[in-house]
């Protein structure tokens, strides 16, 4: 494929795959926008490899999940050494990364979420939780800020663009309880059941309901900190780069509010935000952009390269 089909290609998986960031990219310019895309795609293309899905839904079968992994590295090798995968998702990854800078460490950050899944794992401690949002969502985050034409070097604004990934993806668990609970899978830190009497596994269980609470208010009072942190480094970002952060900021950050304030009804029905909202979010982005970043720094529990250290020393 050459470049207008790989970006057709990418454009379609992100339509397909999530209306959120869909709504949200259209406000970059042009060169951004396809690239943010390109991006996207292999995002999308190595979670259903490793879930066994088609952009999402329910979980397949975790019998093939190692051969999987190894295949998203192989394919990802290959991209990243400008070799043709003859998977038009790998392949755009290929051309974003030349067109950007984005490194091969970059794209091991992001692997290394799929590797925590494959090997059945689960948080210990609240710095593990936020290890494995680091991987699955802030990593992305580092790579979408270089995709927008931050330096590698600037290693604060680089925090900022994953404090937003991860803001993002304490939200998507939040939200996603009884989902992952579904499919085996609890990403709520061991300590915080058992400081809350609910023994592992048994979260979603109607009598734990109430104690449940308590824990994903937790995450989503985490959630707000780190987006606050991302709201100060999207204000170093052009104009229309600027506007669609700020968008995808609102659109994910009221998520993680409405279940927040749904209490132990919040996993009744799937958390989503209407059309109608979502517009509401993109024209309140489009005022917050013209001001400046907001002055008051908030206090995260981990940066970074805490999280990039803790996953190397694990």
């Amino acid at each position: 494929m050459n470049r207008p089909e790989l970006v057709e290609a990418a454009r379609l998986s992100i339509v397909r795959g999530s209306k959120s960031f869909a709504a949200a990219s259209r406000l970059f310019d042009r060169t951004t926008r396809e690239r943010v895309w390109l991006l996207y795609a292999w995002c999308r293309r190595c979670d259903d490899l490793a879930d066994d899905q088609d952009h999402g839904g329910t979980l397949g079968s975790q019998a093939g999940a190692p051969a999987r992994l190894a295949m998203i590295r192989d394919l990802t090798d290959k991209a990243l050494n400008g070799e043709a995968t003859g998977d038009p998702a790998f392949d755009a990854f290929g051309l974003v990364a030349r067109e950007t800078g984005i490194t091969r460490a970059m794209a091991e950050d992001v692997i290394a979420g799929f590797a925590l899944d494959a090997a059945d794992w689960r948080p210990r401690e609240e710095i593990d939780l936020l290890r494995y949002c680091f991987h699955v969502a802030g990593a992305v985050g580092v790579m979408m800020a270089v995709v927008m034409g931050v330096s590698p070097d600037d290693e604060d604004t680089l925090d900022r663009a994953c404090d937003l990934g991860l803001a993002f993806q304490l939200s998507n668990i939040a939200r996603d309880l009884a989902e992952d609970d579904a499919a085996g899978r609890c990403y709520l830190p061991l300590e915080w059941l058992v400081a809350a009497d609910i023994p592992p596994g048994e979260q979603m269980k109607p009598r734990y309901r109430q104690a449940l609470v308590p824990l994903v208010h937790r995450m989503c009072h985490m959630a707000r900190h780190y987006e606050a942190s991302a709201r100060i480094g999207a204000a170093r970002l052009g104009f229309r780069q600027r506007w669609a952060v700020l968008a995808a900021a609102g659109i994910y950050g009221a998520i993680g509010r409405a279940v927040d304030r749904a209490g132990a009804q919040a996993w009744d029905h799937r958390v989503t935000t209407s059309t109608m909202a979502k517009l509401g979010h993109v024209l309140k982005a489009l005022g917050q952009s013209a001001l400046p970043a907001p002055r008051r720094d908030p206090v995260r529990p981990y940066l970074r390269r805490q999280l990039a250290e803790r996953a190397r020393g694990a």
